[in-house]
C-alpha cells in the first residue's frame, strides 16, 4: 500500500508537472525572442533621425557603435556600399530599397531587421540590424534547468507526503495484522492501540471489543466443561461403591481400575477446563501451517508443557497393553511390532496416546469380535510411523471418514485427532488397506529435534496408574 500511494503521488505529479512545464517553456523561448527582434528594431529606429542630419560615414558609425556595441547594426546609404558586415541577403535588401517596406523575419543563423530611411532628394538608406541565433535563445536553458528543477523537487516532495501517509495507513495494518496472527496463535490478550485513519481506528476498536468477548465466551464455556465433568462424579461414586461390593471377584481389579482412570481424566478434564486456554501442539494455530478444510485448531488435551515431547514406542506400548487385555476377552489377535531405534516427537505422551487410543478403539467399535489386530512402530531416516491395521471390512471411503460426523454410525473425531497430531508434528496420515484384509491407518510423526542437555519427557500421570483400564479412553 505504501508503494502504491507513493507510486500515484509521483505519476499525478509528473502529469501535472508536465502539463504545466511544456508550455511554460515554449512560452519562455518565445518570449525571449520576441525581446531580442524588438530591441532590434528599437536600435534601427533609434540610428534613423541620425541619417536624416548626416550621411557621413564616420559619424553613422560612431553612431551605430553607440547602439549596437556587437557591430550588427549596419547603414546601407544609396549609392555607396554599406557601412559595416551585411548579413542581409540581397533580395531582402532590394525589396526594402525598392518597397520602402520594413522587413523583420528570420534568415539564416538569426532573425534580421530592415529599417527603410528616406533621405532628401527622395533617397532611400537602409538600417540593417542582425540578431544572432545565440541572442535569439539567450537564458532559455537557464530557465528550463531552473523550471526543471522546481518540478522535481515538487514531484519529490509529494512523493515524501505521500510515503510518509502511506506510512502511517501501512503502520496501524501491520499492527492489526500482527495482533489478528497472535491472536490465532492463542495469545488472547493480545491488543491492539487503535491509531491511523478512522477506518483504522474502528477496525481496531472493533478488533479489541472482539478478542474481549472471546475471553469471556471462553471463559463461559471452560466453567460449563467444568461443571459438566464435575456432575459425572455422582455417578462415579457409585461405581466405586459397586467395584467394592464386586470384591474378590475376578472383575473387581479390572472395573476398579477402569473407575480409577475416568476419575483421573475427569480430574484433568476439568483442571483444563478452568484454565486460561493454551494452544499445545496438537491445536497449533502456527501461521503457515494449513489447516484442513472446515476445521479449526483446538488445543491439546494435556500439552500444558512450552517443548513437549516423548517416546513415541514405549507410549505405543503401554497402550497397547492396555488394549491387549480386552483384545484376548474378544478372542482377537493383537500384534505388536516396535523399533528399537529412538522414536521422539513432537508430542506429549497424552497426545500420542489420545491417537493411539483412537486407532484401536475404532478397530474395537467398527470390527467384529475375534478381528485380528496390528500395531507397528517404524523409524524412518526423518520421521516416525504409527501403523495401526486390522482384519476387517476396511474403510471404503478413506477421505469422507476423515470428516467428522461424515461416517454413518461414527463422528469421525478419532481419525481427527490422528491427523491434527500428525499435522502438529509436520507429519501426514494416510488410510489403506493392510495386509490383514482391512484397513490400514498410517500416522507418520516428524522427528523431534534434539532435546536440551537433560531435557526428559514428561510423563503423564494418567498414564502411568496402575491398572488403567477400557474407561481410560473413549472409543470413537
Amino acid at each position: 500500500m505504501r508503494r502504491s500511494l507513493a507510486g500515484v503521488a509521483l505519476a499525478v505529479t509528473s502529469m501535472v508537472a508536465l502539463s504545466f512545464l511544456i508550455p511554460l517553456a515554449a512560452l519562455v523561448m518565445s518570449l525571449v525572442k520576441e525581446q531580442g527582434v524588438t530591441a532590434a528594431e528599437q536600435r534601427a529606429a533609434a540610428l534613423a533621425p541620425v541619417l536624416t542630419l548626416t550621411k557621413d560615414p564616420a559619424a553613422l558609425r560612431e553612431s551605430a557603435a553607440s547602439l549596437d556595441a556587437s557591430e550588427h547594426l549596419v547603414v546601407h546609404l544609396p549609392g555607396s556600399g554599406a557601412l559595416g558586415s551585411s548579413k542581409a541577403p540581397a533580395a531582402l535588401l532590394e525589396r526594402a530599397q525598392r518597397g520602402r517596406e520594413s522587413i523583420s523575419q528570420e534568415v539564416p543563423g538569426g532573425w534580421i531587421c530592415l529599417q527603410p530611411v528616406v533621405l532628401p532628394g527622395d533617397e532611400v538608406a537602409v538600417i540593417e540590424n542582425f540578431v544572432p541565433e545565440a541572442e535569439l535563445t539567450r537564458g532559455v536553458k537557464e530557465s528550463w534547468a531552473v523550471m526543471f528543477f522546481l518540478a522535481v523537487g515538487l514531484i519529490a516532495g509529494s512523493v515524501l507526503v505521500a510515503d510518509r501517509l502511506g506510512a502511517k495507513v501501512v503502520r496501524s495494518s501491520k499492527r492489526l495484522a500482527q495482533a489478528s496472527h497472535a491472536l490465532g496463535r492463542g495469545d488472547l490478550d493480545t491488543r491492539v492501540d487503535p491509531m491511523g485513519p478512522r477506518e483504522l481506528r474502528d477496525a481496531g476498536v472493533a478488533f479489541n471489543a472482539m478478542a474481549h468477548r472471546m475471553n469471556e465466551l471462553l471463559a463461559v464455556e471452560r466453567e460449563l466443561v467444568a461443571d459438566l465433568s464435575h456432575r459425572l462424579r455422582t455417578p462415579l461414586t457409585a461405581l466405586h461403591l459397586a467395584s467394592e461390593r464386586m470384591a474378590g471377584t475376578a472383575e473387581s481389579a479390572r472395573v476398579e481400575a477402569a473407575v480409577d482412570e475416568l476419575e483421573a481424566e475427569l480430574e484433568a478434564i476439568i483442571a483444563a477446563a478452568r484454565t486460561p486456554l493454551a494452544v499445545g501442539p496438537m491445536g497449533q494455530g502456527m501461521l503457515g501451517t494449513e489447516q484442513p478444510a472446515g476445521r479449526s485448531p483446538s488445543r491439546s488435551v494435556a500439552s500444558g508443557a512450552s517443548d513437549p515431547r516423548c517416546e513415541a514406542a514405549d507410549v505405543v506400548r503401554r497402550r497397547t497393553a492396555f488394549w491387549t487385555v480386552l483384545a484376548a476377552q474378544q478372542n482377537r489377535s493383537c500384534s505388536l511390532d516396535l523399533t528399537q531405534e529412538p522414536t521422539a516427537v513432537g508430542l506429549s505422551d497424552d497426545d500420542v496416546a489420545a491417537v493411539v487410543d483412537a486407532l484401536i478403539g475404532n478397530v474395537f467399535r467398527h470390527t467384529a469380535a475375534g478381528t485380528p489386530l496390528g500395531v507397528r512402530v517404524v523409524r524412518t531416516a526423518q520421521a516416525v510411523e504409527l501403523v495401526v491395521e486390522d482384519g476387517g471390512p476396511g474403510i471404503p471411503e478413506p477421505d469422507r471418514a476423515l470428516s467428522r460426523g461424515s461416517s454413518t454410525g461414527s463422528t469421525g473425531l478419532g481419525l481427527d485427532i490422528a491427523q491434527r497430531a500428525a499435522s502438529a508434528t509436520g507429519g501426514t496420515m494416510r488410510i489403506t488397506r493392510g495386509p490383514l484384509g482391512g484397513a490400514q491407518i498410517t500416522v507418520t510423526f516428524a522427528l523431534a529435534p534434539p532435546s536440551p542437555s537433560g531435557h526428559r519427557s514428561r510423563i503423564s500421570r494418567r498414564r502411568g496408574r496402575k491398572g488403567s483400564g477400557p474407561a481410560g479412553r473413549a472409543i470413537v
